[in-house]
C-alpha cells in the first residue's frame, strides 16, 4: 500500500528567523509517527539550517528546484551535488511557476530529472494543464505529453525515486475550482498512463500527489480518493496549524 505524502512548498517566503519559527511550530504540531511522509521545501538559503533543525524528526527537507548541469558558469544556480552536500535528498522539478515564469519546458525538465536521479535524489515531478487546455478538452493530452516527454525514457528501477505531483493550473488562483471527483479522474488517468508504459508494478507503487489548492477544509475528501496519495501544498504550508491539519487529513 502506498504511503501518503504531504509536501509543503514554501516558495519565496520566510527569512531565516521565520523559517526556524515555522519549523519549531511544525515539530510541535505534527504527529511523531510515520503514517504520513512529511516534506517541507524552504528557500535555498535556509535548506542547510532546516536539515539540521529537523535532524531528529520525521520531517524531510526538499529543494524547490536545481540546475541540470553538474556545475559551471551558471550564476545564481544550484547543482544537485550542492543539495546533497547539505543533506537534502529530495527536489521539486517542473513546478507550474517554473514552467510559466522561467519557461522550463519538457526537454529541459528531462535533463533535470536525469541529473537528479544520477545523484540519487528523490524527484517530486510537477505537471498539469492550464485553463485553456481544460476548456478545450485537451487536458488529458497535455498531461500525457508532459509525462512522456520528461519521464518515459526512464528505466523501471528509476521510478522508486519518482513522486508525481499533478497541478491543475486552471484551478490555482483563477477563481475556478477542481472537485475531488475531477482530481480522482485525472489521477486515475495518470496511473493508467504509467501502467501502459511501465506496467502495474510501477503504476501501483508510484505516489501521485494533488497540487490544486489543498486546504484543511477540503483535504480529507480529496485524500480519500483511491488514486490520490497526498498533496503538494502551497499557501497552507506556511501556517503550521493549517499544514498540520492537512497532514492529519491524510492519515
Amino acid at each position: 500500500m502506498r504511503q501518503k505524502i504531504v509536501a509543503g512548498n514554501w516558495k519565496m517566503h520566510k527569512n531565516a528567523e521565520e523559517t526556524e519559527d515555522l519549523l519549531n511550530d511544525l515539530i510541535d504540531k505534527l504527529p511523531s509517527d510515520a503514517e504520513v511522509h512529511v516534506i517541507v521545501a524552504p528557500t535555498f538559503v535556509n535548506l542547510a539550517s532546516a536539515v539540521e533543525h529537523l535532524e531528529f524528526t520525521n520531517i524531510n527537507v526538499a529543494a524547490q528546484n536545481m540546475h541540470q548541469a553538474e556545475g559551471g558558469a551558471f550564476t545564481g544556480e544550484i547543482s544537485a551535488d550542492m543539495l546533497k552536500s547539505v543533506g537534502v535528498n529530495t527536489v521539486i522539478l517542473g513546478h507550474s511557476e517554473r514552467r510559466a515564469y522561467f519557461h522550463e519546458n519538457n526537454s529541459l525538465l528531462k535533463s533535470k530529472v536525469d541529473t537528479a536521479l544520477k545523484h540519487e535524489l528523490i524527484v517530486i515531478f510537477c505537471f498539469g494543464e492550464e485553463l485553456k487546455d481544460r476548456q478545450t478538452g485537451n487536458h488529458f493530452n497535455v498531461v500525457e505529453n508532459q509525462l512522456s516527454d520528461s519521464l518515459f525514457h526512464l528505466q523501471e528501477k528509476d521510478w522508486s525515486n519518482i513522486i508525481l505531483a499533478y497541478e491543475p493550473v486552471w484551478a490555482i488562483g483563477t477563481g475556478e475550482t477542481a472537485s475531488p471527483e475531477q482530481a480522482q479522474e485525472m489521477h486515475e488517468f495518470i496511473r493508467n498512463t504509467i501502467d501502459s508504459k511501465f506496467g502495474r508494478n510501477v503504476s501501483e507503487n508510484v505516489a501521485i500527489l494533488y497540487g490544486g489548492s489543498v486546504k484543511p477544509d477540503n483535504a480529507r475528501e480529496i485524500f480519500s480518493k483511491p488514486d490520490v496519495d497526498g498533496g503538494l501544498i502551497g499557501g497552507a504550508a506556511l501556517k503550521a496549524e493549517d499544514f498540520a491539519a492537512i497532514v492529519a487529513a491524510a492519515v
